[in-house]
């Protein structure tokens, strides 16, 4: 089932995401054109996957196949985008970022022990 490997996909981006979070210094320069364009190119792959990710999420829920809530779905991916981007500027608080993070893992683990039950 393709949603279980895009589930599986962006749970392994999350994972590095939080590593780089943890690991990594904030730039000096938020406004760096040079740090722009690095954090587009690696970014947007994962964009449009998350995108295509709520998409194939969102129908499973409308045929009732999962029982997952259609606001969860899109609330994750906007959690996950904003994660995105805290991941790389490293402009808000460890808690925050945290409970982000954690929000987000609970939807796709809850996601992916329904479609388990599905098979």
């Amino acid at each position: 089932m393709y949603i279980k490997q895009q589930t599986n996909i962006l749970q392994q981006n999350l994972y590095q995401l939080k590593e780089k979070f943890e690991h990594t210094n904030p730039p000096k320069d938020r406004k760096d054109r040079a740090l722009f364009l690095k954090v587009k190119e690696e970014t947007t792959p994962i964009y449009q996957l998350l995108e295509r990710w709520e998409t194939e999420a969102l129908q499973l829920v409308q045929k009732r196949k999962v029982n997952v809530h259609p606001h969860q779905i899109v609330s994750t991916r906007e959690n996950m985008e904003l994660l995105l981007l805290h991941s790389y500027y490293i402009d808000v608080k460890k808690k925050r970022y945290i409970e982000l993070y954690k929000s987000i893992q609970y939807i796709f683990d809850q996601l992916m022990r329904e479609l388990d039950t599905l098979l």
